[in-house]
């Protein structure tokens, strides 16, 4: 049992329990077949009788008897005549009519049972029942009340085995029906359940192929549909997604690392094979160590933000929000870096007081750090940084505004890629990581990331977060 497929099993389970309520229907027919089959055949009887009564008629003279033209059989009876329909001759349905006399004298008709019957007395318009040789027999009586027939009685008698021809019959066709309905129930049960179960095939054979040829972009297609297994087919989809995305994010971190460590490795093992050629002096050595000190400081930056990048891609639920002061935050921050002074750059702040926001305070400080320390760094001496947050009816806006050199339109459209620097003039000690950072922390947060820029004019970064993702006013 354990080696049968599921449809082999729901098959076996389907036809067990349909052979059993099949078995008890055929049971129960033959059983409500067996009662109404002998309802019928006193129902029957008390008919046969009844119609009889009125094929008897009684005439005073033989003249009167040749008056009525719908002559079929008479019979001498107590000075007058007894006419009697032909059709009372015959058996109907097995059914036996006679007419006797009140002493059980027969006078006319056919009983079968005359001998054993005689001791059961006359009871007028009531079903009586006599055994024969163990066959049950009904009998029905009625008294005819016609003047000159006062004397008289119709007994009817059938048999209880005029049912079993019937029910022979209905057993015969039940045992012919009910076995073909089984079988051609079976078959389409195991149609219907290979049909139903063809998405768990499906599901297996892609994920067969995903583990064969390592290929996470491929996905379960099903024909449209809302039942069980369209949804499982729907979440393992999903899984296959963030799988996917999984195992891309970590192809681009190690590609990313690898390609961005490469440079600054190098130039720690060249340092380190010049110094080692010759004896130096103490400030040729002091040079080295300084030249090996920025690039492993380069390097651990880029490690770090590398790192921070996985973490928001792959946990994002690391990163808890909560409900906080956006005005009070971007403030905060702008007073903190206001003191670095660099360039003699001046950073003006200007926020909107009680804007409430739900979201991460460790990242939106990041976003305000990266963007204000891209102003600085790009920024012209003696310039100035502009920080605004201002919120209307639909949503929240954070604007970083500074006259610094610019970008040139080419650079526009790949400024948020990773390791992505507009050219050797703008690099300084940037890693090409704080811009695409911001736009991921912005999606984090539900927020849409713009800038406008003129190459000699300076740059403006736009963040616009939806009134749904917020909370203010409180």
């Amino acid at each position: 049992m354990k080696r049968l497929s599921i449809r082999a099993k729901i098959t076996l389970w389907f036809s067990a329990v349909l052979i059993v309520v099949v078995a008890l229907t055929y049971f129960v027919i033959l059983s409500a077949s067996r009662q109404i089959i002998q309802k019928t055949i006193r129902d029957e009887l008390i008919q046969t009788v009844e119609n009889n009564v009125d094929e008897v008629e009684y005439y005073a003279s033989i003249d009167d008897l040749y008056a009525d033209n719908d002559v079929d059989y008479y019979a001498h009876f107590d000075g007058g005549y007894i006419e009697i329909d032909d059709d009372f001759l015959d058996a109907v349905n097995e059914i036996y009519t006679s007419l006797c006399r009140t002493d059980g004298t027969l006078v006319y008709g056919e009983n079968p049972i005359a001998r054993e019957s005689a001791a059961v007395a006359f009871v007028d318009s009531e079903v009586q029942r006599v055994t024969v040789d163990g066959t049950l027999y009904y009998i029905f009586d009625r008294r005819l009340e016609t003047e000159g027939l006062e004397d008289l009685w119709l007994r009817g008698i059938v048999s209880e085995t005029q049912g079993e021809v019937e029910l022979s019959a209905i057993s015969r066709t039940s045992l012919i029906l009910l076995p073909s309905l089984v079988v051609l129930a079976i078959i389409g049960g195991f149609l219907i359940a290979g049909r139903t179960l063809r998405p768990i095939r499906q599901i297996a054979d892609t994920a067969a192929q995903i583990r064969e040829g390592n290929d996470l972009g491929k996905r379960i297609e099903l024909s449209e549909g809302q039942d069980e297994l369209h949804q499982l087919a729907g979440q393992f989809n999903e899984m296959f997604t963030r799988l996917d995305e999984s195992f891309q994010t970590q192809q681009r971190f190690v590609s990313d690392a690898s390609h961005e460590l490469r440079t600054p490795a190098a130039v720690i093992s060249a340092q380190c094979e010049l110094s080692l050629e010759a004896p130096q002096s103490q400030e040729e050595y002091e040079e080295a160590l300084r030249v090996i000190q920025r690039q492993s400081r380069k390097m651990n930056r880029l490690i770090g933000s590398l790192l921070d990048f996985t973490r928001l891609e792959l946990q994002p639920e690391r990163y808890a929000k909560e409900e906080l002061d956006l005005s009070g935050l971007t403030e905060s921050v702008c007073e903190d870096l206001a003191l670095l002074r660099e360039k003699n750059i001046e950073l003006r702040c200007e926020a909107e007081p009680d804007i409430r926001f739900t979201g991460n305070r460790e990242l939106l400080t990041r976003l305000l750090t990266n963007l204000i320390g891209n102003a600085y760094r790009y920024g012209n001496t003696d310039g100035h940084t502009w920080v605004t947050l201002c919120s209307d009816e639909n949503a929240i806006v954070l604007r970083v505004q500074d006259d610094g050199i610019g970008i040139d339109k080419e650079s526009l459209p790949h400024l948020f890629e990773r390791f992505y620097q507009a050219d050797a003039s703008r690099s300084g000690e940037g890693n090409g990581l704080g811009l695409a950072m911001v736009k991921e922390i912005a999606g984090f947060h539900g927020g849409e990331i713009s800038v406008e820029s003129e190459a000699g004019l300076g740059s403006t970064f736009t963040i616009i977060f939806k009134k749904v993702q917020s909370l203010m006013f409180f």
